[in-house]
């Protein structure tokens, strides 16, 4: 049975790495195959060979027919970017941001091609005290609306190591994301309809608005939201930087031991309340009552927490452990994970996607490992201390190849923080939902303010945590192989080679081009530039994308992860073309997380960047260097224009060509037609490149005929987002590179693209196409 789980979950997990998905016929093949097969098995014993096969076919076909559905609901494409008037209900917790609320809605009544569920943000109007009919009102958990929507298809950045956007859309079935328009009409139409889940999402909305209420917008305060009722979004992104540094962001989310935790309780107070009568036991035995009880009670604590995969998976165990308590059976705790594991796939199939479950369903088969076969009992220290050696060395290969990066100071922050939140913080903030009871969530936050200055001091470490580049597939590979033979029991035979399997982990270098050669990497960051160039042992980064909001821009989300993923440690050059946001939003995340060499830009002085630590020069026509055999020239502005009368901050960006084994890019950021006459007198046959990032972002403001056929760029990208207000690129700067015969590429249609300038030529791979998935969006 075990085999046959595990390659029913190969089967899904195969299913969601798929580019397309099967032709219907094919998964219905596929499922009848399975079927037969499993026949066979079940009555001719020698067949039962075949099981797993037919265990892995099914899981294509149970995955196949399961996306297919849930792609089906999607946003008719003529009512993209088209108001929609729709009548529906507020689904799961509305979130609060500084320019207005996002919440997840549940589509009743709508025209024909518009999902059943979407992700929507409600803004605030431009201009401070501003009454517009598109000022938000305050939305709850329950309530029906009708509102007027401007919609879209899911679409995200797409980035090499990269969050993936519309993955994490699918998952949880948000088939179109939008925003509410200013429309007389908006307005809520019943405060609440009374549905299973939709009371559930109001209790858990008035259970944050309690602790808010109560303890004000203190740190601690969305650090027990979380543990209470499972909202993570209530912990601020600051807080969640410490925990990743010392390793313990699985205990600030209600987790399997939470819940186990909260089954125990229910299990003990049940048996103890059940065995003091003489007569209910004879009916039925205190044992499967209390075990009835701890699942009951752990399926409200999941309901509460929004039955993320960790609760699910500590649910669905509880209940295979309480079934067998029922029945008389015992059952081996690997079947009890196996069964876990079926139950959460059937029901959620694109749980393979987040990487929650592996690090969850991992982490549990570690202690079953480690834990399974002793012989005698042993001290329930030497128990605790095996369990966390294990924990921590077997988490690491996961963890560089999910995250590139693990805690070094986990075994100490975890020795501490786990028995604090598990045994202390978490059962105040639980008690502190009863009515009268605030004084215990001020006490819970007060020991929680204790543990974070321990957590803090640990976090400020510069050996806190060990970062590096994505391994490749075969050492993380290896490194789990070598994970297990290094976690046998004492008496295995040369147990040290498993440490040994695991150093390709750590000391494979990452690929960086050869000398002479360069790869300049436009990534996807939406409406805004922000490009990598890497040489053999250089690195540049010419600008940093934009500002989402004031705790969010392109540097932190998207830089700086796609720079760890690299193996990129440190910056020697970052280049900020000019002040305009959507180049600089990232520059001070990217200078915060990484050495840089110089700061290179057009900026003025009284910018904040010029404040910060870091050597800084402007950028000037005639700069140039090399490095590794690759030159690079700065082509613009000319000195003389910081001294001239003032202009537009495009006129001041910085033009960077990089050469490398003959052939050339042209980074041109926001030029416009004034600053390319500029350089055709200044520069003429000079600008001619292979390649080059499109002026402005393809407005009709630049490009011009002359600039176009001066550079003569076989290949030409337009770095914008999807459906950007701009409505860039234009169609007549499109049609001029189109004239020109010039291979056109946009970072919204095909996500980050490395251009490769070496002895072979120039080629262009985007990432979209190289990491294809059957729902990412053509």
């Amino acid at each position: 049975m075990r085999i046959a789980i595990l390659a029913f979950a190969a089967g899904v997990a195969w299913l969601q790495w798929r580019a397309a998905l099967p032709e219907s016929a094919l998964l219905w093949q596929a499922g009848v195959a399975a079927l037969a097969l499993a026949a066979g098995g079940a009555f001719v014993r020698p067949l039962r060979l075949l099981l797993p096969i037919g265990a892995f076919l099914f899981g294509i076909a149970w995955a196949g027919c399961a996306a297919q559905v849930r792609l089906a609901d999607a946003l008719a494409a003529e009512l993209e970017g088209r108001d929609a008037e729709v009548v529906g209900v507020v689904a799961g917790l509305p979130q609060r941001f500084e320019n207005g609320e996002r919440f997840e809605f549940e589509v009743e009544r709508a025209p024909v091609g518009v999902p059943r569920r979407l992700s929507l943000a409600w803004y605030r109007p431009w201009r401070e005290g501003e009454d517009s009919p598109a000022a938000p009102q305050a939305v709850h958990a329950g309530e029906r609306w009708r509102l007027t929507l401007r919609l879209k298809r899911p679409h995200g950045n797409l980035n090499p190591g990269g969050f993936d956007y519309e993955a994490w859309l699918l998952e949880r079935n948000l088939r179109a994301t939008g925003y509410v328009r200013p429309a007389a009409t908006n307005g809520r139409l019943e405060a609440m309809v009374w549905r299973p889940s939709l009371a559930v999402a109001a209790l858990r909305e008035a259970s944050r608005e309690r602790f808010r209420r109560v303890l004000g917008e203190a740190h601690e305060t969305g650090i027990l939201v979380a543990l209470a009722v499972g909202d993570q979004r209530a912990i601020e992104p600051g807080l969640w930087q410490v925990f990743a540094r010392t390793g313990v962001s699985h205990l600030m989310s209600i987790s399997g031991l939470h819940v186990t935790l909260f089954a125990s309780l229910a299990y003990g107070l049940a048996s103890l309340l059940w065995r003091r009568s003489a007569r209910l036991p004879l009916r039925l035995p205190a044992q499967k009552l209390a075990a009835a009880a701890g699942f009951f009670a752990a399926f409200g604590y999941c309901l509460l927490a929004g039955f993320e995969v960790p609760a699910q998976r500590t649910l669905y165990m509880l209940g295979v452990v309480a079934l067998a308590l029922w029945s008389g059976r015992r059952i081996a705790s690997s079947r009890v994970l196996a069964l876990a594991l079926l139950l959460v796939l059937l029901l959620d199939p694109w749980a393979v996607l987040a990487a929650g479950f592996w690090l969850s369903f991992g982490a549990v088969a570690l202690l079953f490992y480690v834990g399974a076969g002793r012989i005698g009992r042993s001290h329930w220290l030497a128990d605790w201390g095996r369990a966390q050696w294990a924990v921590t060395v077997g988490m690491v290969p996961a963890l560089l190849a999910l995250f590139q990066q693990f805690s070094v100071v986990s075994p100490l922050a975890n020795a501490v923080a786990i028995p604090v939140v598990s045994f202390v913080v978490t059962p105040l903030a639980l008690a502190g939902l009863l009515p009268y009871s605030d004084p215990l969530l001020h006490l819970a936050a007060l020991v929680m303010s204790w543990l974070m200055a321990l957590l803090d001091g640990l976090a400020s470490s510069p050996w806190a945590v060990w970062q590096q580049h994505v391994p490749p597939p075969w050492s993380t590979a290896l490194a789990l192989a070598g994970v297990a033979w290094l976690l046998l029991p004492r008496g295995f035979p040369a147990r040290w080679l498993g440490l040994a399997a695991c150093l390709p982990l750590l000391l494979v270098p990452p690929p960086r081009p050869a000398a002479g050669e360069a790869a300049v990497t436009v990534l996807d960051v939406g409406q805004g530039l922000a490009v990598h160039v890497q040489t053999a042992s250089r690195d540049l980064l010419y600008d940093t994308g934009p500002l989402f909001t004031p705790d969010a821009n392109s540097g932190s989300r998207i830089i700086v992860p796609y720079l760890r993923a690299k193996g990129v440690a440190r910056l020697d050059t970052l280049v900020v073309s000019h002040e305009d946001k959507d180049h600089a939003g990232g520059a001070e995340s990217v200078l915060e997380a990484l050495p840089v060499g110089r700061l290179v830009s057009s900026l003025p002085f009284e910018h904040g960047l010029s404040a910060l630590p870091v050597v800084q020069e402007p950028c000037r026509d005639g700069d140039a260097w090399e490095w590794d055999g690759v030159r690079f020239e700065m082509l613009h502005p000319a000195a003389a224009q910081y001294a001239g009368p003032l202009r537009r901050t495009n006129d001041l960006s910085c033009v960077l060509k990089v050469t490398a084994a003959g052939h050339a890019m042209l980074l041109t950021s926001d030029i416009e037609a004034i600053s390319e006459t500029e350089l055709l007198v200044r520069h003429g046959d000079r600008l001619r490149a292979e390649a080059l990032t499109v002026p402005h972002h393809g407005s009709r403001t630049s490009s011009t005929p002359e600039f176009v056929a001066a550079v003569g760029a076989r290949t030409a990208i337009f770095p914008v987002g999807y459906r950007n207000r701009f409505g860039h690129p234009k169609d007549e700067v499109v049609a001029r590179y189109r004239a020109a015969g010039t291979a056109l590429w946009r970072t919204d249609a095909d996500g980050a693209l490395t251009v490769r300038l070496g002895q072979g030529g120039v080629t262009v791979a985007a990432e979209r196409a190289e990491r294809r998935r059957y729902w990412h969006g053509r």
